[in-house]
């Protein structure tokens, strides 16, 4: 009948139109989010508050404002009626969620997070308020999230009904009674603060709301010191500058306050406990000024100081006006570097690049350089090889030089050789030298230089102090040789920090090319002696530059970018590869995933994994999602996901890919190369 074929072809429609439904992806997944707000009705030119609130099944989280190590902030993009406008989203106080070292700031349960809307005071009818929210909600897995919320109001008198009651009070307060300052020592930060009475911060912790500033890992201890409260705060590793000003939310307890502290300055709403004032300029000149005299006694500093001191006793029949001349010269040397050393670091922060004292120091090749340097005075020092009696202190030469050049130099180096050293005093002179004017900051660097110049400038004025210094003798050269094991241990230091800027084998390769340096100065050395033939000379010198050559090559072979063993994405590259029969890898990922991290720095970089797909001959493909590229989403698809991480093995030889659970090991991925492919199974 005519029945029959119409209710086939309903039903038909019907189970099309289910399995649409059951294909569609959920949009909010594990998550629900609506408008609710606290008036049921609103008068034209009123506020109307707003909470976009969001319940969070339990085991997801969904992110704070600054979501930490990894994660995207809740947000919302409004769509409101001509001449309404919205004030930021206000965010309850975060939960700590630490996953292998990794920190983020998060929401479970139902967050409900509020905004202030302005009514047009033309409004009339009803207020319909649209948007568009945005969240990513994470478990195992990272999934991004959407949706469209609206909420309609009547306007007329306005009525309020509480609904935001409990929002509003979940929110942080106005630290309007407390009393706080921030400075940057050392590079960390230090907060203290003076709570109202009654009020302790035992056991607080400070959520920072922005990127990039604290080590959100690193633990935060708050003690008390008098009627204040103190706290240490670790620098964010990827910070290239200290912050200008700590903002976020302080927890304690149920107290729960906003905070915005400048670093360069106290900020009291009342007069702080007890004397606590700013440095001041003069105050900055007199502690540059210790600091440089103190720096003469660190390790990388006095061994060449000594060296001068030392060309002192060798040189006590010159005339005073010489030894005077001597003495301003090395001065001028060592204020000039400094002066010189500020403009660059002035220069750097005109033009974006956070620096500091030692701010070189975050260069590879500076770094290099210095450990070479070191390392090369040590070795002249201890009688390896000579340079002539012209060259700088390297070795103790300029100190012999005749003329003023050998000495200015001499200056320069000491400062060269210093800029890897801190000593007391300088750090608070020069966190206040890099936050002034170009002029200040100068003055700061310059009273350093005087610093640091002084004895040996005092030394060379005062002649009669000189006889008082030991007769020349065989005690000099055992000084000298002692003085080479302080640069030796500066060395080691330097290629410490080598290895912190490119890893454990760059800084392999920077000792290897130390030994090299070594061999090239005892070459040199061997060839200099009294008594060598000409053809032993040059077989010497030939062999010293060649490993001086060598040197040169590993140190630029340690900073060598690494080669990348993860290709970027690129499903018709991954489909042709498959095709062929070859194994891929494929680790689909983003930056705001937690989990993703966490797999790369646990299991995907570990060595016993990277020496499995090399031996298995594995294709490694790195799809990064950050920005949910189309091409990757449709990837994530084909595998019946929506969200990241996902891991997919392409065994290869057309077998049947193999989808890897969301948390990995180690062994679940060596396990999967193992069962496929059958020449990894002995690793």
């Amino acid at each position: 009948s005519f029945l029959a074929p119409m209710r086939a072809l309903l039903l038909s429609i019907l189970a099309l139109a289910a399995a649409a439904a059951v294909a569609q992806p959920d949009p909010s997944p594990h998550s629900e989010a609506r408008l609710v707000a606290d008036a049921s009705r609103i008068a034209p030119g009123d506020t109307l508050g707003v909470a976009l609130e969001i319940t969070v099944e339990e085991g997801w989280h969904i992110y704070w404002i600054n979501p930490g190590d990894s994660g995207q902030p809740v947000a919302i993009d409004w769509a409101l009626p001509a001449g309404a406008e919205a004030g930021p989203l206000r965010f309850p106080p975060p939960s700590r969620y630490e996953v292998a070292g990794l920190v983020s700031y998060a929401h479970g349960g139902t967050p409900a997070f509020v905004t202030e809307i302005g009514v047009p005071d033309d409004a009339s009818g009803d207020l319909a308020l649209t948007g568009a929210a945005t969240w990513l909600i994470c478990a195992d897995v990272c999934l991004p999230a959407s949706a469209e919320v609206s909420l309609t109001l009547p306007v007329g008198a306005t009525e309020r009904t509480g609904a935001l009651d409990a929002a509003r009070a979940a929110l942080p307060t106005s630290a309007v009674d407390w009393t706080a300052s921030a400075a940057w020592v050392d590079g960390s930060y230090v907060l203290t603060l003076s709570p109202p009475d009654g009020i302790s911060l035992d056991g607080a912790t400070f959520f920072v709301d922005q990127s990039g500033v604290l080590d959100h890992a690193a633990e935060q201890v708050f003690a008390a010191e008098g009627g204040a409260w103190a706290v240490r705060l670790a620098a964010s590793d990827y910070a290239t500058e200290p912050a200008s000003e700590l903002s976020g939310v302080l927890v304690a307890g149920d107290t729960v306050v906003e905070l915005a502290v400048p670093v360069s300055g106290a900020v009291a709403s009342a007069p702080p406990p007890g004397p606590r004032q700013s440095l001041t300029v003069w105050a900055a000149l007199g502690l540059a000024f210790v600091g440089g005299l103190i720096l003469n006694l660190m390790p990388c500093v006095f061994p060449i100081l000594s060296i001068k001191i030392l060309g002192f006793v060798r040189g006590r029949e010159q005339s005073p006006a010489a030894l005077r001349a001597h003495g301003l010269a090395f001065g001028a040397g060592v204020i000039v570097s400094f002066l010189a050393l500020a403009g660059l670091l002035l220069a750097l922060k005109a033009t974006g690049g956070g620096a500091g004292w030692g701010f070189q120091l975050r260069y590879p090749p500076v770094v290099a350089g210095l450990a070479v340097l070191m390392t090369g005075l040590a070795l002249n020092l201890l009688g390896v090889f000579e340079v002539g009696q012209r060259l700088a202190s390297a070795g103790g030469s300029l100190d012999r030089r005749e003329g003023l050049g050998g000495a200015f130099l001499s200056g320069v180096l000491a400062v060269v050789v210093a800029s890897p050293c801190t000593a007391p005093f300088m750090g608070g002179a020069l966190g206040f030298a890099v936050v002034q004017p170009a002029a200040v900051a100068l003055a700061v660097f310059a009273a350093l230089g005087v610093g640091m110049a002084l004895p040996y400038v005092l030394l060379s004025f005062r002649p009669s102090w000189i006889a008082r210094l030991p007769r020349p003798g065989p005690w000099m050269e055992t000084l000298k040789h002692g003085l080479a094991f302080p640069l030796l241990a500066t060395a080691v230091w330097l290629v410490w920090v080598f290895g912190g800027l490119l890893g454990l084998d760059a800084a392999a390769l920077l000792l290897l090319a130390l030994v090299t340096v070594g061999m090239a100065a005892w070459a040199w050395g061997r060839s200099a002696r009294l008594g060598v033939s000409g053809r032993a000379r040059v077989l010497g010198r030939t062999v010293g530059l060649g490993a001086a050559v060598g040197a040169v090559a590993l140190v630029a072979t340690a900073m060598a970018p690494p080669q990348e063993a993860w290709v970027p994405f690129d499903a018709d590259a991954v489909d042709a590869m498959v095709a062929d029969g070859e194994p891929v890898f494929v680790d689909v990922t983003a930056t705001w995933c937690l989990s993703c991290q966490v797999n790369k720095q646990t299991t995907l970089t570990a060595e016993a994994v990277r020496e499995a797909f090399a031996e298995a001959g594995v294709t490694t493909v790195r799809a990064d999602w950050t920005d949910q590229d189309p091409a990757i989403t449709a990837f994530l698809d084909r595998f019946g996901r929506n969200g990241v991480p996902l891991y997919v093995f392409f065994p290869g030889d057309d077998a049947d890919p193999v989808l890897l659970p969301e948390v990995l090991t180690p062994g679940i991925v060596l396990d999967a190369i193992a069962a496929h492919t059958p020449q990894t199974a002995s690793l």
